[in-house]
């Protein structure tokens, strides 16, 4: 059985940034074949690992610190004025919350949000083994959350992995034709208040990165605690760093 003591890590070459154009990014892999166990996973999330199929991983760029794990404490969230107005909007969506699985209806959603919201990066275009080696995994405790509207549509789905402490957002597709929705944003808040009806700490949502404008979003869900040299704290209350290490 693997460890955070024992474990082994690989690291990328140099490769385009996904996030910020004309920077390089590294990335650091846990060794897929070990064994990942619920706590261990926890483990590796608290320390700002994120899980793409059954790979876990973690920025390692030496010169760049721009991805920044985030979580939203949950206990203390109370949505803003903007966030009540959605809730009141989707108050007649219901929530089904599933294995995960392959289906047409599912792929077709995440298709076409692949293509309309994401044309532009490396996950176009999109395929059925992507869909499967991107959202399932072999041993994490995934649920598909599917959103449908009065008339049984699928609207939206969050995939997130169930942790000791919370829930990892691990991804979130939803129909492109339905903008006065806000559906990214409901699949937020309602992920925040499943969290909060089963007694979980935290929602972790993966990278904060300021420059990136597809990313700032997360910024909207306060408070918002961010991982940096080590210590989870809301911008501006982490400790000083030592020397020669930039926040």
């Amino acid at each position: 059985m693997s460890d955070l003591a024992t474990l082994r890590f690989f690291s990328t070459p140099a490769h385009a940034c996904s996030y910020l154009e004309e920077h390089q990014a590294t990335t650091l892999f846990v060794d897929p074949h070990a064994r990942i166990t619920p706590k261990l996973y926890g483990d590796l999330t608290q320390l700002g690992f994120r899980r793409s199929g059954d790979y876990l991983y973690r920025p390692h760029c030496g010169t760049c610190q721009a991805c920044i794990p985030a979580r939203v404490r949950v206990a203390d969230f109370q949505p803003n004025r903007s966030q009540r107005r959605i809730l009141r909007r989707n108050l007649t969506l219901r929530v089904e919350v599933i294995a995960p699985r392959f289906t047409n209806e599912l792929y077709q959603l995440y298709s076409r949000y692949i293509e309309r919201r994401h044309g532009d990066g490396d996950m176009f275009p999109p395929s059925q083994e992507q869909f499967a080696s991107f959202l399932m995994s072999s041993w994490s405790d995934t649920r598909f959350c599917c959103f449908r509207d009065q008339n049984d549509t699928l609207l939206a789905v969050a995939v997130v992995d169930q942790l000791d402490d919370g829930l990892s957002a691990v991804y979130t597709f939803y129909d492109p034709e339905y903008p006065e929705l806000s559906l990214g944003t409901q699949a937020v808040l309602w992920q925040i208040g499943y969290c909060r009806d089963k007694g979980l700490a935290y929602l972790y949502l993966g990278y904060w990165i300021r420059r990136c404008r597809k990313m700032r979003y997360k910024q909207q869900f306060q408070p918002l605690e961010l991982l940096c040299n080590d210590v989870w704290a809301e911008e501006g209350q982490h400790p000083a760093p030592p020397p020669g290490i930039r926040l």
